[in-house]
């Protein structure tokens, strides 16, 4: 190489001209292929190499005879190569290509009919790639578009509500086994937590009466109904208010599914009464953060620790289940598009209680599954595909058993 040069050798390939104006100006394209290296990569051994390589195998008739009009003395070069095809094929025999390759009638036509194989075998393959139809595209967008309209990402509304009162005091165990169920999560092993110990923190249906009745308790000091020391529930208010706004949402992302509507109102409130708490605690995934497990919605004062839970009346033998069930959703690493498809599954269960037309809510629940599995095989590279759509369909009877299983032990 000189001043940007290639060398010229003794001997010149007739689109040397060309070759050496595409190495001064840009990438160099490799003759005969369609791959191009950076000059700089690229050295005039490989360029010649690339050239005798690619003569052995030029396409022409075996029988062509050819006779040069000027007595077999042409000048080839890159402008007139075409204007004496005997001296053409004289200057590259000279040059290194080999006779013995020059293809028959017949071998230049099965070369034909091996490229254009290899092309139709190449649109098959990709005619048989999954794809979205237009209609489950269409599903999607409406799910999509629901979501943000009943999620807000900035969680500006939390500043309407009861504000957070943390009691240093009455939280400070909490604080600590907080932070040793952090240090736990964090060295844990992500393979375990994929697990079926997902406990919910909520019943199975929940009113948001319930939580304003306890705070009203905690008003009247003369009432002697409950036996609570709510000094110890600093926090239920503001997250009374959380969860009785979070199951309106939900409500009116529900009522934007696709199909939904065409239920009777006994199925839909059937269905919201049991899968409200479900959803919310998907919903509440998009907030939680691995690197101190909490969930962070917005300023530091909507910044969810576990021990912030606690001040509102729940221990940490649920709420440890609680953040690894959301540490392992985390780490399936879900799509939005897969996000809100999962929480519309959720919601379409025929077998929840009260549910009066299973086969409809079946079959809307069936498109949703089947658009979820085609959108994990178009959209979703590997290797966090390999069994994306098992895992995700466990983590939902993960919750609903186990958060069953806590409604019952909160009405004990």
């Amino acid at each position: 190489q000189r001043s940007g040069f290639l060398e010229k050798p003794s001997f010149v390939p007739c689109c040397w001209d060309k070759l050496q104006f595409s190495y001064q100006t840009r990438n160099v394209g490799l003759p005969g292929t369609s791959f191009s290296l950076p000059r700089g990569l690229l050295t005039p051994k490989m360029v010649f190499c690339w050239f005798f390589f690619l003569f052995p195998r030029r396409s022409m008739k075996r029988k062509a005879m050819f006779t040069c009009p000027f007595n077999g003395d042409c000048k080839i070069t890159k402008d007139n190569r075409r204007h004496c095809q005997a001296c053409r094929l004289k200057r590259c025999v000279d040059i290194g290509m080999m006779k013995e390759f020059i293809l028959t009638d017949e071998e230049v036509q099965r070369k034909r009919e091996m490229i254009l194989k290899r092309k139709e075998e190449e649109a098959l393959k990709e005619s048989l790639k999954p794809k979205l139809s237009e209609e489950q595209q269409r599903v999607i967008d409406v799910l999509l578009e629901a979501h943000h309209k009943t999620y807000d990402p900035t969680y500006a509304d939390f500043t309407k509500f009861r504000p957070p009162v943390r009691s240093s005091a009455g939280s400070r165990e909490a604080a600590r086994s907080s932070s040793i169920l952090t240090q736990d999560l964090s060295s844990e092993d992500s393979s375990d937590l994929f697990g079926s110990d997902a406990f919910s923190t909520f019943p199975e249906s929940v009113e948001p009466q319930m939580f304003s009745n306890l705070v009203l308790s905690e008003e009247n000091e003369e009432s002697s109904s409950m036996n609570i020391d709510f000094s110890h529930l600093s926090m239920l208010p503001h997250l009374a208010d959380l969860v009785s706004y979070s199951i309106q949402k939900v409500i009116g992302f529900a009522k934007m599914i696709p199909g939904f509507r065409d239920l009777t109102a006994e199925d839909q409130i059937a269905l919201l009464k049991s899968s409200a708490i479900e959803v919310i605690m998907l919903r509440s995934n998009q907030s939680f953060t691995l690197e101190d497990m909490t969930w962070t919605c917005g300023s530091n004062d909507f910044k969810y620790r576990v021990s912030d839970v606690t001040q509102a009346g729940h221990s940490m033998d649920l709420l440890e289940p609680l953040v690894k069930f959301q540490v392992g959703l985390k780490k399936l690493n879900l799509h939005e598009e897969e996000h809100v498809l999962l929480m519309a599954i959720c919601i379409l269960s025929p077998d929840r209680p009260g549910v009066q037309d299973t086969s409809l809510v079946e079959s809307l629940q069936d498109r949703l599954s089947e658009i979820l599995q085609t959108y994990i095989r178009c959209r979703h590279p590997p290797p966090g595909s390999r069994l994306l759509y098992a895992k995700m369909i466990q983590k939902l009877a993960d919750l609903r058993s186990l958060n069953e299983e806590h409604s019952k032990q909160y009405r004990c």
